[in-house]
């Protein structure tokens, strides 16, 4: 087994869809994590499904996997960052319509899965608020992913409501763990917020998992890094995830960095490679 290794389009924001995918193609990535957002895939215009078509024949056509992420910042709402969200005081309806149409786009373009988060807690609102509000969202798309095929992977995120792994376990419980509903990581996040070792947190994970965005970070500080240039010893984490049998694609996240993203795109790939392959040679 080896893992498979994409690089979110979130960081090549400067470059046309078509360009992007062949440079990632031409470098030697399996493929790429796809945000619905304006620059590649709006998920707002006009014939969203005629676009998600074009765009599986661009990925098949270049022989990419793909993942659907929906972290973008101002797809649905031009002065609020990530508003409204699962956990908003209004507007959350409009993040659903958010999902279910990734869900869509998703089986359209041979995605196996949606990726989202839950959204900071709003002030003022108490807890047991805050889990009715996620758990009727999530409750409202699980059968919009079952029809569809496609499992909905929640990403524990710095700073929300759904912040840790045990958040994740804590709404699967209240939700009779579904088998559709499964957990996104991001391995610079769990260097950030988890107690526990990153390679620790991907093995308790383990069958779990569904998608996996990788970055450097440092201990409290949510700043996504290139490779090498935080706290993350990423040689565990990738034997971490050899280990659970990972299938997925592990997806470089930088989304801060699209104006160096040719660079880093070749850059994050030899040094994953390396780290999978020889990790005594980048081992801290």
């Amino acid at each position: 087994m080896s893992l498979r290794f994409g690089y979110g389009l979130n960081g090549f924001t400067d470059h046309r869809l078509e360009d992007g995918l062949a440079l990632l193609a031409d470098l030697g990535y399996d493929g790429v994590a796809l945000t619905l957002d304006h620059a590649h895939l709006d998920p707002f215009a006009p014939d969203l499904a005629g676009r998600a078509a074009r765009v599986g024949g661009l990925l098949a056509r270049h022989g990419l996997g793909v993942v659907v992420e929906t972290g973008a910042r101002y797809v649905l709402d031009p002065r609020r960052k990530h508003e409204p969200t699962l956990v908003s005081d209004s507007g959350r309806e409009r993040r659903i319509d958010l999902l279910e149409r990734a869900i869509r786009v998703a089986a359209e373009v041979g995605s196996p899965v949606v990726s989202c988060w839950s959204g900071i807690a709003p002030r003022g609102a108490s807890s047991d608020e805050l889990w009715s509000r996620v758990e009727a969202a999530v409750a409202a798309l699980l059968p919009v992913a079952e029809a569809h095929g496609v499992d909905l992977a929640l990403e524990p995120e710095p700073g929300m409501f759904v912040e840790r792994i045990a958040d994740v376990l804590e709404l699967r419980r209240r939700l009779g763990s579904p088998d559709r509903l499964r957990l996104t990581i991001d391995v610079g996040h769990l260097r950030c917020t988890e107690d526990a070792d990153p390679a620790a947190c991907v093995l308790g994970a383990g069958e779990l998992l569904a998608n996996v965005q990788i970055d450097d970070m440092r201990r409290g500080v949510h700043e996504h890094l290139p490779l090498g240039e935080g706290e993350v010893d990423f040689p565990p984490v990738l034997a971490a995830l050899e280990a659970v049998e990972f299938t997925g694609l592990v997806a470089v996240e930088l989304p801060r960095h699209s104006h160096a993203a040719p660079s880093l795109a070749a850059s994050s790939l030899e040094f994953l490679r390396t780290a999978a392959r020889r990790p005594q040679e980048v081992g801290r």
